[in-house]
């Protein structure tokens, strides 16, 4: 019988220490993660214009499928694309032609376009 009581007495005392909820107050009902409120961005956009470095290529690991590459060609002004080849710095290259000539392009990492130079 005692320790029931002490039970109750318990649990009475952790109840009103977590105290009860304000139904008045603000409840924030957002869902997900929590985003900044800043006005100002926190990092670069990332530059996605084809000829962004002309007759630079960027190496690095590519995540671009020879479909992709093919598109980003394509949608730089080449027809024609040949198969593409992906080199060990990740630069997709083939042939595609242009104002009716046959040039070697390549696509880099970042999705820039360059024709080799001759």
């Amino acid at each position: 019988m005692i320790k029931s009581i002490l039970s109750l007495t318990a649990v009475a005392a952790l109840l009103a220490a977590c105290g009860g909820q304000d139904d008045s107050a603000d409840i924030d009902n957002t869902q997900g993660p929590v985003v900044s409120t800043s006005e100002a961005p926190r990092n670069e956009a990332v530059n996605t214009d084809p000829n962004m470095a002309d007759g630079a290529l960027t190496p690095g690991a590519s995540s671009f499928t020879e479909g992709q590459a093919r598109s980003a060609i394509e949608s730089a002004g080449y027809t024609g694309v040949s198969a593409l080849t992906q080199d060990a710095q990740g630069v997709w290259t083939g042939t595609a032609q242009r104002d009716g000539a046959q040039v070697q392009v390549s696509v880099d990492y970042r999705g820039a376009v360059t024709p080799a130079a001759n």
